[in-house]
């Protein structure tokens, strides 16, 4: 891990699941971690639980649909650790439902979170990256942004738009910049507390309490791709659990 210590990691969707297990477990090998999340009362305890191990945090209350927030995390960033090393766009919703329920506020919930969100974040940091001449984003797609299958076709066409802004990222970035896709498959998040369709929410906690996946298995991934020497950039990885078709 010797590539992690003394690293700045900002990571948005910090405060439970995948993002909280990615903070503790970077914080754990000496990266210093910026957090935001919407939920302030978790963030706090995530800090505490960071700083009481020895590590180093800061954080914010961050809606990834304000584009002024994600700003506001990169400088926190800047100003408390001089330096941002990497940017993990993890937020993210899934309100799935069929399309002919048209749960249209939902599709724009999606669309606001999952795929503005993410580009707010490369707004936010790509200058600081610029300027710096280095910097890493890592960010969470899907596998359900490898392929559709029906009641998840807007979630998936948001993570399709991640992948793909990721990687035309990636070509523009230059030699300098990394860009990493993370795309896990059912993970034991509360991923399903954003789904307002009682049918597909039952569906998904079903599947989620059948095979689901650690957040930490997705956290060690993200830590990989990390980790490796600057000119090694890890473009994608799909952790999915072994029973998931």
């Amino acid at each position: 891990m010797s590539n992690i210590a003394g690293k700045v990691v900002g990571i948005t969707g910090a405060s439970s699941g995948i993002g909280e297990a990615t903070a503790l477990l970077l914080a754990s090998h000496g990266a210093k971690v910026v957090l935001g999340a919407r939920r302030s009362d978790l963030l706090e305890a995530l800090a505490t639980r960071i700083v009481d191990a020895g590590g180093e945090v800061a954080y914010a209350r961050t809606d990834v649909k304000r584009r002024e927030d994600l700003t506001n995390l990169v400088g926190l960033a800047c100003e408390h650790f001089g330096k941002l090393d990497v940017l993990i766009n993890n937020a993210g919703i899934g309100p799935i439902s069929p399309l002919d329920d048209l749960r249209v506020e939902d599709w724009e919930e999606m669309i606001d979170v999952n795929i503005k969100g993410v580009l707010y974040g490369i707004a936010a940091a790509l200058p600081v990256f610029s300027q710096q001449g280095f910097g890493h984003f890592v960010n969470t797609a899907s596998t359900a942004g490898h392929t559709t299958v029906p009641n998840m076709a807007v979630y998936s066409g948001t993570k399709f738009a991640v992948r793909a802004i990721s990687e035309g990222l990636r070509q523009e970035a230059g030699d300098k910049l990394r860009v990493t896709i993370i795309s896990p498959g059912f993970v034991q998040t509360d991923f399903a507390e954003s789904i307002t369709s009682a049918e597909m929410k039952a569906q998904i906690v079903a599947s989620r309490d059948k095979f689901a996946i650690p957040p930490d298995a997705i956290a060690r991934a993200i830590v990989f791709a990390i980790e490796q020497p600057a000119d090694i950039d890890v473009n994608e990885i799909v952790i999915r659990p072994t029973a998931q078709g």
